[in-house]
């Protein structure tokens, strides 16, 4: 009888330490689970910084850039000016991503539309802008003519007497009408999603909408009309950089501990 007491009592012990042991691991994933949810977090939220400093580059670049002509693409101004464009069109994208997915579950349609086209727009000018910073300089003396065309007729608008094969078609489709129309719906999304600053997310909308009408100005006045997205841009970046989220205390299934969960800020 002593015996069968025994063995019951080794039974619920060993039952209770397996509980016990399978209560720490669920305890120990669920943790896991909920200190990898922060992570997200800071990447958007550091993707806005990266926003931030494309929007200001964007902007200071325009009034100070060199004129789009052979004699320039060989001085240490265009290499420095095309090297933080080169930088800027990847601080662009990785920012437009943060921005839209800061806002994915209110964009709707309109915004992974946006988010897609000037997508496409920045990555492929990060093309056009890695060829001006390392190809081109190249070309400049063997083949000046060329270059010549590249700027005159990608830079600058004008027709070229080279042929450059599908290369204005392919930065008028691929970069310039996703850039506008990307700008437009984008900012469009932003300001009906309503969580970054709707100012900002109209400026980029009506910017996109009115750059065309800067053709019909002088170039160095084109340039000027680059400003306000810039700062639309930047000021989204800073909105979602400088965003604080709420801390809510949570408990974790199976403690009685609570644990510090973020919320979004909406």
């Amino acid at each position: 009888m002593a015996s069968k007491e025994r063995m019951s009592a080794v039974s619920q012990t060993t039952a209770i330490r397996g509980d016990k042991q399978m209560n720490a691991i669920q305890q120990s994933a669920a943790i896991k689970g909920h200190t990898m949810q922060p992570t997200a977090a800071k990447l958007i939220r550091w993707s806005g910084f990266a926003a931030v400093i494309a929007g200001i580059i964007f902007a200071v670049i325009q009034p100070i850039h060199p004129l789009e002509v052979v004699a320039n693409v060989t001085t240490s101004t265009w290499a420095v000016i095309t090297g933080f464009k080169t930088a800027m069109c990847l601080l662009f994208l990785v920012g437009v991503t943060g921005i839209y997915a800061r806002q994915v579950n209110k964009a709707g349609w309109l915004g992974l539309a946006g988010f897609v086209l000037l997508g496409i727009s920045w990555a492929l000018q990060l093309a056009f802008v890695f060829a001006e910073a390392f190809i081109l300089p190249l070309l400049a003396t063997s083949a000046p003519q060329f270059v010549d065309a590249v700027l005159g007729n990608l830079a600058r608008g004008q027709a070229s007497a080279v042929d450059l094969g599908a290369l204005p078609l392919i930065y008028a489709l691929g970069v310039t009408v996703p850039y506008l129309l990307g700008g437009l719906l984008f900012g469009l999304a932003t300001l009906r999603a309503g969580i970054l600053p709707r100012w900002a997310a109209g400026l980029l909308a009506v910017t996109a909408t009115l750059t065309p009408l800067a053709a019909l100005a002088p170039h160095a006045i084109q340039r000027l009309a680059a400003i306000p997205m810039g700062l639309a841009l930047a000021t989204l970046g800073y909105a979602l950089w400088s965003e604080r989220r709420a801390q809510a205390a949570e408990p974790v299934p199976g403690t009685t501990s609570p644990q510090l969960l973020p919320t979004a800020a909406e």
